[in-house]
């Protein structure tokens, strides 16, 4: 991985402790725009999702699996234009079966275990986000962006 050492603590604070993210589908004509709680990988390269299969996101999704997932720790006072950090994931969706999604149920679930019904559910589908890219962004104005290599 490509990311300084000194930008790396803030990422790994930003997906360690957000547990909530802002995901960005292709509605067609326009981008659309979904809450979703979210569990990323300890080397900071996946990152896993639920959603019911009848929602607008996993209708999305199937049509295209590029996505975009913005993590932030905005207090929404003043102070975030100095001490906020954002990042945006870069990467693609694939939705889990068989065992990658037991696997990778395991890995969200130690992240969010009160969905444990929610995800349970036979409607509910995983997926697994391979993140090609990530933008963090400091102080407002200071962008970072980290290719990640497979």
């Amino acid at each position: 991985m490509n990311i300084p050492a000194e930008h790396l603590p803030i990422l790994e604070e930003l997906c360690r402790s957000q547990p909530l993210a802002a995901l960005a589908t292709d509605a067609g004509s326009h981008p659309y725009v979904s809450l979703v709680a979210v569990a990323v990988t300890e080397d900071l390269r996946h990152l896993y999702f639920a959603t019911p299969r009848a929602t607008r996101k996993w209708a999305n999704l199937a049509r295209n699996s590029q996505v975009s997932l913005l993590l932030d720790n905005r207090s929404n006072q003043v102070s975030d234009f100095r001490r906020a950090a954002a990042a945006t994931l870069l990467g693609t969706a694939l939705e889990m079966t068989g065992s990658a999604r037991e696997e990778g149920m395991t890995i969200y679930l130690s992240r969010h275990p009160h969905l444990a019904d929610f995800t349970a559910a036979p409607s509910c589908a995983l997926f697994k986000v391979q993140i090609d890219r990530i933008y963090l962004v400091t102080r407002f104005q200071n962008v970072m962006e980290f290719h990640l290599t497979p």
